[in-house]
């Protein structure tokens, strides 16, 4: 088993874990551990723990030792130049007219580097800037570039509440806010109203999320129809924390009661119409998607149609009747007691296109 102990940097900052070995630390105890930049100094949070190896965070490192006096006023000496980087650095950013916003500079615990917190809309070059930095601090210079939500954390403030941030006071890590969880709170969606000192949707909204999620199930909804003492009442207005909701009845008065005393009403019921509606017809309309052609049937197809087809059953036949001989009747005379002679019905033949006429043998 390994002991761990988990240390900050700053006031709401992460919690990192360390080995402290055979340390007997306790909480608020200011330490020197040893860190990816170097030596720092930070505050144990919590008493130490045991944990096994094989369930140990990757690459720990250790805690060197408890803070000195000596230690300390390193510190406070490097805090008080930070100031000083601050103005000079924000003065060449100025005289460089540079589109980026100096929010911070921060010296390590024994000087070896100076961090230049900023903010920008995109990507700076700031090459020129750090080699300006370098040869007046003769030290080590690195530029970081933060969020909106890590400027207020840095710099603090006083909410719309009053009280100071929690971003920069209890608050560790951001979680993300939606105007979904507004409106769940029935809150105003007025940008002013809903947006802290960022800029951004105000963390707190994450807060009772949760529990109006939980304490608005079984609410009827706004307009809901309920029965409330035999009389048919509407849902006009919920108060979520208190399970509480505004009815208008019939008589056209409003009040509140819990909501345990209300009937709802069959929502099958509610929807019912006094009339029926007229049914519906629906008039089928000719599709706009033209037929291909259809393919001419082979022989062999229409040989397997007509084998197919189920034969009609042959009907009786009747006995014909003996038909009437058929009285001559007297010819139409035309030049004295000649009778006219008849049409012959038969078309006289068609004469083919290219053939020559009979009457032209040279040609």
């Amino acid at each position: 088993m390994i002991r761990i102990v988990s240390v900050k940097f700053r006031t709401a900052g992460k919690q990192y874990d360390f080995l402290c070995n055979n340390l007997e630390l306790a909480a608020q105890d200011q330490v020197i551990v040893e860190t990816e930049r170097g030596q720092s100094l930070g505050t144990v949070v919590g008493a130490a723990r045991e944990c096994d190896p094989a369930q140990a965070p990757d690459k720990l490192k250790s805690v060197l030792r408890l803070a000195t006096a000596n230690d300390i006023n390193m510190a406070k000496q490097s805090e008080a130049k930070e100031q000083t980087a601050f103005e000079f650095c924000r003065q060449r950013i100025q005289s460089r007219n540079m589109d980026m916003k100096l929010v911070r500079a921060e010296y390590l615990f024994d000087a070896s580097k100076v961090i230049f917190y900023f903010t920008a809309d995109g990507r700076v070059d700031f090459r020129d800037l750090v080699k300006d930095l370098a040869h007046h601090f003769h030290t080590r210079i690195e530029m970081r570039q933060i969020g909106v939500r890590d400027e207020a954390k840095i710099t603090g403030g006083l909410g719309i509440c009053g009280r100071a941030l929690c971003c920069c006071t209890f608050l560790v890590n951001f979680a993300p806010v939606s105007v979904k969880m507004a409106k769940e709170q029935n809150l105003a969606l007025n940008p002013n109203k809903i947006s802290g000192q960022c800029g951004r949707l105000l963390c707190c909204l994450n807060y009772e999320y949760e529990t109006y999620r939980e304490n608005r199930k079984g609410l009827p909804k706004c307009g809901r129809k309920v029965m409330h003492e035999g009389l048919e009442s509407m849902v006009v207005a919920q108060n979520v924390l208190a399970r509480k909701v505004t009815v208008r009845r019939e008589d056209n008065v409003s009040i509140e009661v819990p909501v345990e005393q209300l009937e709802m009403l069959d929502k099958a019921a509610e929807k019912q119409p006094s009339t029926p509606p007229p049914a519906k017809t629906r008039s089928r309309q000719p599709s706009s998607r033209r037929q291909p052609p259809r393919k001419p049937a082979t022989a062999k197809e229409t040989k397997d149609r007509t084998q197919q087809q189920p034969q009609q059953p042959q009907q009786p036949q009747q006995p014909q009747q003996p038909q009437q001989p058929q009285q001559p009747q007297p010819a139409a005379v035309v030049d004295g007691n000649k009778p006219a002679p008849k049409k012959s019905r038969r078309r006289p033949r068609r004469r083919p296109a290219n053939s020559k006429p009979s009457g032209d043998k040279n040609g």
